[in-house]
């Protein structure tokens, strides 16, 4: 309780941004994808820069997970490889952006590459912001199930 107290800002803004983007998939589905698409460029982005300039940075979350197996992890392996396994982590999410963005069976994978993320990332608890992984995942579930999975750029009037 008393890591919710100290990322109190930070877990309701997660939270808060999960919860508009569930709204945006059961409004408006290519909206979620384009948010999904700039959530997970930035994540990218900010993980790639992260693990190069300060690697340690990541180390704080053996501390927000309930679970030994996570933090035994942290503390073990992933303390002795940041940098290769954030920056593979980071490829992985640039390449979800630029699925979302695609059509087809490209928007179908990276989705089901998001849902497995949220849920990997899930039992970080407060670090990962949960419950906004697992709202994030049902949004992309619906994204997935409803969307046309057209080009995002193309207006939607064009889309069946």
């Amino acid at each position: 309780m008393e890591l919710l107290k100290e990322y109190w800002i930070p877990w309701s803004v997660s939270n808060g941004l999960a919860i508009l983007v569930l709204i945006a998939a059961l409004k408006k589905t290519r909206l979620a994808r384009l948010l999904m698409f700039i959530l997970f460029a930035w994540a990218s982005w900010f993980n790639y820069t992260t693990a190069h300039n300060s690697p340690s940075d990541y180390l704080i979350y053996a501390t927000f997970t309930p679970l030994d197996l996570y933090s035994n992890f942290i503390n073990g392996p992933f303390k002795a490889n940041i940098v290769p396994i954030v920056t593979v982590i980071a490829i992985g999410q640039a390449l979800i952006a630029i699925g979302m963005l695609l059509r087809g069976w490209w928007v179908k994978l990276a989705c089901m590459g998001t849902i497995l993320f949220f849920l990997a990332i899930a039992p970080l608890g407060i670090g990962s912001g949960f419950p906004a992984t697992l709202i994030g995942a049902l949004a992309v579930f619906l994204i997935v199930k409803n969307d046309a999975l057209d080009y995002l750029w193309i207006p939607s009037s064009k889309v069946q």
